[in-house]
Parts: structure tokens; sequence; C-alpha cells
């Protein structure tokens, strides 16, 4: 106990404390207060963003939502209202020619496919996106490119200044909440630029998400569904299956990848209710029949069926923009297995279909990163079932890059970090099969001090808080290390897939991983990269980086390692603070 309170007070750059330590508060109480808006805003993006700051209410709302559950019409009026305040009319809306995508797992990288496809065909693409990684700004893109500075700049200005000429008297709320503001903004910014369509992410909800506003899209997906954010969406996949169904219009066509059978029978009834014709989608190897392989941009088995989406999205869109020419050949079409939904179309992609999906970057997810004896694996897995997917994607990475006879020892560390009511145990859980030599615990703050990064900033917790977090994730990982050591000695480790057991060659066996906890992110890189990743270099370590023991001899073996694999899960803000430090350029 007195050790992880030293610690904590006395070197926030470090908390390096023994697992068996920390269960309770930290002595110096250290809140980040949000920067106020300027009296007479500038031009600057940097001011513009940290006015946008003052906005993150995220959690306030989000209990809000909690107590306004049952009346999702509540929250699409209040959006309207803020609508209507910043110049524009729910009709006005209709103009986007939105695809509009929600889900638990999948939802962003099917955007992704699906607004890399279209830009192919020579549209001009609008794409709205959450979380941010580096720069806020990312969230929303013209032609796959994230808006610039200035343009951030002049539509955050202009709206924030109309919704506060036109707040009215003391009983209307001035501002709409962090996400609320941007989605407004969005919307504004690809009236102007007179995109030719708008992919829209819907952010957590479905039915309650203020997305949901738009009445016309003109197509709607569902991504893989699992359990998260429970205490605003259900406790239940079916529960959760009926928020995500909420993005349902009347006569709309949407499409789903293949669920468990309660989640896709809620879909189907939703769909019914409202008369939206709901299609599920066949498997990617059904449309590569007859043709050569679809190369896939990202990485990972579990994006196959984000692709598969992203065709049946695109091509439909396609389809009813009467964009004939180039929705690809169909084939004969199946009867859905399932005998619940109509099996969607079955067809032959076209090029420009092809070559979307090989050109798909989305970053942060299943995303590799080589530098020297370094090997970075980033993705911001946080649910189970994207967390299951990410350790497939580890394990299966790792064998490849394996070499027969190679010499030198190879150290695996993860770094984990995970917010909100996530079930962090049963994260990391399923990362045990992974075995690394060290895991690393720090909260998503790129700094110490992130006054000078106005984009990373978060005033919705206190860095008390997430320290804590940190800790608890450490203990976390510390008991399941013990239950795995304990019992049947005569056990075989999991194997690799088609692979050795372990790539374990440190002097210690495999259930005595040591764990560290970090009070930033920079001073966790600085640890594990030793200074030996070519672009992340800093002058010198911080007084006391070292100072824990096994943090002192882990720096030696990392020093002499042939190779280091770092997996970097558990968080999207987790894996923006790491991008944002190992690629400089996403910054500028």
């Amino acid at each position: 106990m007195s050790r992880a309170r030293c610690h904590l007070r006395t070197a926030l750059f470090l908390a390096a404390v023994s697992p068996r330590g920390a269960t309770t508060g930290v002595a110096a109480r250290r809140g980040l207060s949000a920067w106020p808006a300027p009296q007479e805003p500038g031009m600057e993006y940097q001011d513009a963003v940290r006015t946008l700051n003052t906005l993150q209410t995220n959690a306030n709302y989000l209990e809000q939502v909690k107590r306004q559950r049952g009346d999702p019409q509540t929250q699409l009026e209040a959006m309207e209202l803020y609508l209507a305040r910043s110049g524009l009319q729910v009709e006005d809306l209709d103009q986007l020619n939105i695809i509009h995508i929600t889900g638990t797992k999948g939802k962003g990288s099917t955007c992704a496919f699906t607004e890399r496809i279209l830009r192919n065909y020579g549209l001009k693409t609008g794409f709205f996106s959450s979380p941010h990684l580096v720069q806020v700004r990312e969230r929303i893109r013209i032609n796959g490119q994230p808006i610039s500075p200035e343009l951030f700049t002049k539509h955050f200005w202009r709206l924030y200044n109309r919704l506060e000429e036109t707040k009215g008297d003391s009983s209307c709320v001035s501002m709409p909440g962090y996400f609320r503001f941007l989605t407004l903004m969005a919307f504004h910014v690809f009236l102007q630029e007179k995109v030719d369509l708008a992919v829209m992410e819907v952010g957590i909800g479905g039915a309650y998400d203020c997305t949901n506003i738009i009445r016309k899209p003109v197509v709607c997906g569902v991504s893989s569904l699992g359990i998260d954010h429970t205490g605003l969406l259900g406790e239940t996949m079916e529960k959760i299956a009926w928020q995500k169904g909420g993005i349902f219009k009347c006569g709309v066509p949407a499409f789903t990848v293949l669920q468990p059978d309660g989640p896709l029978a809620v879909l189907r009834d939703r769909a019914q209710q409202i008369s939206c014709p709901l299609y599920l989608c066949p498997p990617l190897e059904a449309l590569e029949e007859g043709g050569p392989p679809l190369i896939l941009g990202l990485e990972g088995e579990h994006q196959q069926s984000n692709a598969t989406l992203a065709l049946q999205l695109a091509r439909c869109w396609l389809q009813r923009k009467d964009h004939q020419a180039g929705i690809g050949e169909l084939k004969v079409s199946r009867p859905s297995l399932l005998g619940q939904l109509p099996l969607a179309p079955v067809f032959q992609p076209t090029s420009h279909m092809r070559h979307g999906l090989r050109d798909t970057e989305w970053l942060g997810r299943t995303q590799l990163l080589r530098r020297g004896p370094l090997t970075w694996y980033l993705d911001g897995a946080h649910t189970t079932g994207s967390m299951q997917a990410c350790v497939r994607w580890f394990r299966q990475a790792l064998h490849r890059r394996e070499r027969p006879g190679s010499s030198g020892s190879e150290v695996r560390v993860l770094l984990f970090n995970s917010t909100g009511d996530r079930d962090s145990a049963a994260l990391l859980k399923l990362l045990q099969p992974c075995q690394f030599d060290y895991a690393v615990f720090c909260p998503n703050l790129t700094e110490m001090s992130s006054m000078d990064n106005a984009d990373q900033q978060n005033f919705t917790v206190t860095l008390d808080q997430v320290l804590l977090r940190c800790l608890t994730h450490q203990q976390h990982w510390s008991r399941l290390r013990e239950e795995q050591a304990s019992p049947d000695l005569w056990s075989t480790p999991t194997p690799e897939p088609g692979g050795p057991a372990s790539l374990l060659v440190v002097p210690h066996p495999p259930h005595s991983t040591s764990s560290l906890v970090f009070s930033c992110i920079s001073h966790a890189l600085q640890w594990i990269s030793q200074g030996r990743d070519p672009v992340f270099q800093l002058p010198s370590p911080p007084r006391g980086l070292l100072a824990h023991p096994v943090a002192s001899s882990g720096a030696i073996i990392l020093q002499e390692a042939a190779a280091i694999h770092v997996l970097v899960t558990g968080s999207l803000h987790l894996v923006g603070g790491v991008l944002k430090l190992l690629e400089p350029s996403l910054s500028q």
C-alpha cells in the first residue's frame, strides 16, 4: 500500500508498483480541468479544439440517455433543435445521400471499406467517424482525408458562434455535447463541400444516437454485434440488437452480417415492424467464386465480414443512385441458410470494388509498424469479440514472422488500457494465450501535461481515476498469471497456430510475466523501446524511469533482445496516443 502511494505521489511519470500493493486511493488529488473558451476566439486550430473540449460532457450525457432510454424521441427532438439553431432543417440532410452504419465491432472498418470503394468510382465522399486517434479533425473527412486545420477552424467557429447567438432564454441548453457538436459540424461541412455521398458511422448507440436524426439514408448497415456499453444499450445481445436496429427506416434497404440467432431475429423483427427490407450478406468467399481472390487492405480474418458488408452497401448505393454500369455482374442468388432473412445479392465485384478493398487504410486497426528490432502491433479492440479477433490476428502475425533457425532472443510486450464500464479482467484473460514477457499499463495520456495537445485532452476523468484504473488492470493481470501458474503441472501451453508453443526465450518461466504501470504513454514507450525505435527518439529518459527492479532488469533484456513484439490494445484512445508518438507526421 505504502509503495503505491509513494510512487504515485512522488513520481507521476512512473508508477511501477508491486501488483500486490495498490488497492486504494492516490494521495495527490489532481484533476484535468477544462480550458475555458476564449473571450475573443481567434482563428487558430488549437484554440478551436480547446473550446470544443469544453463541451466534453460525455459522462453526464450518457447518464442522461440512460434515464431517458424509454423515449428515444426526446433525444432526437433535442438534436433537431440544435440542428435548427445551427441554420439547418432535417430536410436539408436528405441531400447528402447518406450511408448509415452501426454495430458493436467493425463498424468503423466497414465505413472505411465502403468509402474507399465508392471513392474509386470518382465520387466525392464525406466520411464521419469516431473516435479520432491523433487529431479531432480525423472525424470529418473529405475524399478520405481529414479536413484541413483551416477548414475545421472555419466551420467550428461559425457553428459555435451561431449556437451561442441562438441559445435564447436560460431554459434552453446553450451548447450540445462534444459528439453532438461534431455531428452537426459534419453535416455543415458535407453540405458546403457538396459531397456526392456521406458515410456516417453511428456513435455508441443506434436508436438513441444523435446521427439517427437522419430520416432518409440511401442504405443502412449493421456490422457484427457483441456486448458493449451495457449501461446504455442493455445487458443482453437481444437488447443491443434492438438498439442498433433503431437506425432502420421505412423502405430503406438495410444489410447485416451473420449474427447469433437471437440478435438476428431481433434485427429481422425490428425491420419488419417498419417495412425495412433487411438482407443477410453472403460470406466473402461466395463473391470470390469464379474470380481472383479479394485482397483486403486491413489485416485479420474478422475483416472479411466487414468487407462483404461494405461491398453490399456500396453496390446498393450505386444501384439506387442509377450507377448501373458499376454495380457488378449478378450471379445466381442463393436462399438464406438461416431461413430468417433473404440473402443479399451474390455478384462479381468490379475492378473498382476490388481496388477499393485492397487500398483501404484504417489506422489503429490490425496495423503493423516495423521499426528496427521492434514490431508494433496496433489494434483498438475493446470488446470481448474484437479482442478475440485481435488475439487471433496477433498470434498468426507472429507465426508468419518466425524464421527457421533464427538466433537471438525475442520478447513479447503487452501495452494495455481499458476505459469506461468495460470488463478489463475479461479482456485481459483473453490475452493470456499470447504469453507475454511483460505487461505494461498506462492511461490514455500521451504526456504528463496535455495542455499543448488539445486534440487528446479528456476532461471527463481525473488523473487520479485513470491511474487507479491502471493499477486495477495490473492486479487483474497478476491474478490471472497466478491462476495459470498454479494448477496442473502436466498441462501443456496453448500452441501457436501451426507453430511452436511460445516465442519466450527470456530467463524466466512463462507464468512469471512481469508487469509495470506508467503514468503516461510516452514513458511507457520509452521503457519498451529502450531507444531502439529509429523514429521514436527522445533526448533522455526521465529520472526514475528505471527505479523499480522490474523496470531496471527488464531494460537490460529489452536492450539485448534480437526482436521485440509489442501489442497495443484495449482502447482506441491508447492506440491513438501511441500513433501520435510513433508517427509524428500524423500530427502535422
